[in-house]
């Protein structure tokens, strides 16, 4: 019989440790990130529905074009309609934690990854993993360390929808061109500035592409993550699911695509007005 290499059981031993001498640290996390999203899906249901779909459809139409922020409105009372509002405010809530804590981890690791070739290197095939890696095995690591709840699930949708951040972030800022770094150098500027008075701002379009699929792929993980306890509009999937409830699991569903709809259009439309600018 060919030898086995006993990499699971090596994982096991490394989570093991971890939960050993780092158990305290988790049991820290756990609780505050739990806070954390709870006080946002409070402030979220706090407000009227109605007087908070009329806030977001006069920032979708500042931010993004009026037919938008109109088809918004319609998407948000039908939500408000099918009974799906608190729902539906619990995974934004999840969506924008996940979308946040992906930021700041991605950006960082993103510019490092275009200022240093051996990091580029280091980092590209640990994101080619991330992003082949089924969504399902995130949840395993997440429960052991963590339990069952929303953070778990937080953590999973943070790590599934990180790579692109990391990816389009790097990539955008080494596609400046190489004419206005010789020309921010000849009038003095540091490293940081050309960061972020040349790079950064040239960079946006591509970058909001990589905010753009990190907020599509962490509505992607909602229903999975309702598996561990996100709760929100996925555990309304889910339970549709387990009791071949087929309305159910339908309007679930149509409010995930809603939600989807609306972010992915503003932040679309964000990336078309910088790549406007930039030109």
């Amino acid at each position: 019989m060919i030898f086995s290499i006993p990499l699971g059981h090596w994982v096991e031993l490394l989570i093991n440790f971890l939960k050993e001498h780092f158990g305290g640290s988790f049991d820290f996390i756990n609780t505050n990130f739990d806070h954390l999203m709870g006080l946002l899906t409070g402030l979220l249901l706090a407000v009227h529905p109605f007087i908070l779909i009329a806030l977001l459809v006069v920032l979708v139409w500042f931010l993004s074009k009026r037919n938008v922020a109109l088809w918004s409105g319609v998407g948000l009372l039908l939500i408000y309609n099918l009974n799906l509002w608190e729902p539906a405010m619990e995974t934004l809530a999840l969506v924008i934690c996940a979308t946040f804590l992906a930021l700041i981890v991605g950006l960082p690791v993103g510019i490092l990854t275009a200022w240093s070739d051996l990091v580029h290197r280091m980092t590209m095939p640990v994101l080619d993993f991330m992003q082949t890696m089924p969504p399902f095995v995130y949840l395993v690591p997440a429960v052991i360390l963590l339990g069952i709840g929303r953070v778990p699930a937080l953590l999973a949708t943070v790590i599934f929808a990180m790579p692109p951040v990391i990816r389009l972030t790097g990539l955008g800022i080494r596609q400046v061109p190489v004419d206005f770094l010789e020309a921010a150098e000849a009038f003095g500027s540091t490293r940081t500035q050309k960061l972020l008075k040349v790079q950064l701002p040239l960079a946006l379009p591509t970058i909001m592409a990589g905010v753009n699929q990190c907020i599509m792929l962490s509505l992607s993980m909602v229903v999975i993550a309702a598996m561990i306890g996100a709760g929100g509009l996925g555990g309304e999937v889910l339970r549709g699911l387990q009791r071949l409830d087929i309305p159910r699991g339908f309007e679930g569903g149509l409010a995930i695509v809603i939600l989807a709809i609306i972010l992915d259009r503003v932040t679309q439309t964000l990336g078309q007005k910088n790549t406007r600018k930039g030109n």
